[in-house]
């Protein structure tokens, strides 16, 4: 999942898409301990898509800073 994909998305559709993710990490845990995982680099890549999705959340939070019409000049 690309990160580009994820800010085409809303609110709503990303916290979905983060609870289902955060489920089938949970139940791969198992797994593992279970010894039953087959792929375990499947961890991984949901890690970094956990962490994505949290990124782009974040990032729609914060309101954008409006830029001046002109540059601020400081003194030296």
């Amino acid at each position: 999942m690309l990160a580009s994909e994820l800010r085409g998305k809303d609110k709503e559709a990303l916290h979905s898409e983060l609870v289902g993710l955060q489920k089938e990490l949970f139940n791969i845990r198992f797994q593992r301990v279970s010894e039953q995982l087959k792929n375990t680099s499947r961890i991984r890549v949901i890690r970094h898509d956990i962490a994505r999705i949290k990124t782009v959340s974040s990032e729609m939070a914060r309101s954008p800073e409006p830029k001046s019409a002109k540059p601020v000049k400081r003194k030296k």
